[in-house]
């Protein structure tokens, strides 16, 4: 789930969407948009919450105010299994890699949140 927390820029979060959309070669993140103002300016802290505990979701994505402003559109990832709350962030071209691993649970959250850049931001895993 794609879950939008800020409402101040429509373009940002079209243009947001339409990335995370896009195939990269024969790849493409499973994802269901949620854009509800009843979301508007929740905290993660917020939105763990109010996720149920029997649900199967293991992770989320948050598109939140930093996502829409920052030039790179760097989505929040939440952890809401192995350690809820637990978070990193992910540019829309390496969505599909993150949500395609985690659903499958080829791969671990932490795998992921240890491959960040300095800023916090995964761009994808670096080719030796």
């Amino acid at each position: 789930m794609v879950l939008r927390t800020d409402f101040s820029d429509p373009v940002a979060w079209q243009t947001i969407c339409a990335a995370i959309r896009n195939p990269i070669g024969e790849f493409k993140a499973y994802v269901d948009f949620v854009s509800d103002p009843a979301y508007d300016a929740l905290t993660t802290e917020q939105i763990l919450s109010l996720v149920p505990q029997a649900s199967n979701h293991t992770f989320l994505f948050i598109v939140d105010r930093k996502a829409l402003s920052h030039p790179e559109y760097p989505i929040l990832v939440v952890d809401l299994y192995a350690q809820p709350g637990r978070t990193f962030r992910v540019i829309p071209s390496e969505m599909w890699g993150v949500e395609n691993n985690l659903s499958i649970a080829n791969m671990d959250f932490e795998e992921f949140a240890e491959a960040v850049d300095e800023d916090g931001i995964f761009r994808g895993f670096s080719v030796s």
